[in-house]
């Protein structure tokens, strides 16, 4: 494994305070820095999340895109003496989100909360394979995949239970084929 796929595996999502309408420049500047410094794989990646909203001014309507964290800058990165030097000391950052001077990391569920790091899940089945259930109340138990939904991360799994068919709902890496 190479040093810099050992590094974003250590990478965690921070939040940054930023002055109010700074989001962008601060993202710009660290991205000069990153390139600068050839620190791409310790800051991994820098967003500002936005969203498209429909605004109506009388008839008219248009799309504007908008902020969903004014003064916030989330950051995928590796934390370190140098990163949290360069981070801080960016202009336009007034520091990280977390008590005193002591940054604290997103948790997993927030980051997926926020779908800030949406990781694409590949189905190892298909519609028809034989899989086995890995986890929670059915452990160990086969079945045969009667439907697959990615985009809600479920497979629903037909299983034999006292003699009868009976269709379990699974999240997707709750089974594996056969």
């Amino acid at each position: 494994m190479t040093s810099s796929n050992k590094s974003s595996k250590n990478a965690k999502w921070y939040v940054v305070h930023t002055y109010s309408g700074y989001e962008n420049k601060v993202k710009t500047n660290l991205e000069k820095i990153i390139e600068n410094r050839s620190l791409e794989d310790l800051i991994i990646d820098i967003r500002v999340p936005t969203e498209d909203v429909v605004e109506a001014k009388g008839e008219e309507k248009k799309i504007v895109t908008r902020k969903i964290f004014p003064g916030y800058v989330l950051i995928k990165m590796v934390m370190t003496d140098d990163t949290w030097y360069i981070i801080r000391n960016t202009t336009g950052v007034t520091g990280f989100v977390g008590p005193g001077s002591k940054p604290v990391p997103l948790s997993e569920e927030e980051v997926e909360a926020l779908g800030v790091d949406v990781r694409e899940i590949v189905a190892q089945f298909n519609v028809g394979d034989t899989v086995k259930i890995t986890e929670g109340a059915f452990v160990s138990q086969t079945g045969v995949v009667e439907s697959i939904d990615m985009s809600a991360r479920r497979v629903t799994v037909l299983v034999e239970m006292f003699g009868r068919k009976t269709s379990l709902e699974l999240d997707i890496n709750q089974a594996e084929a056969i």
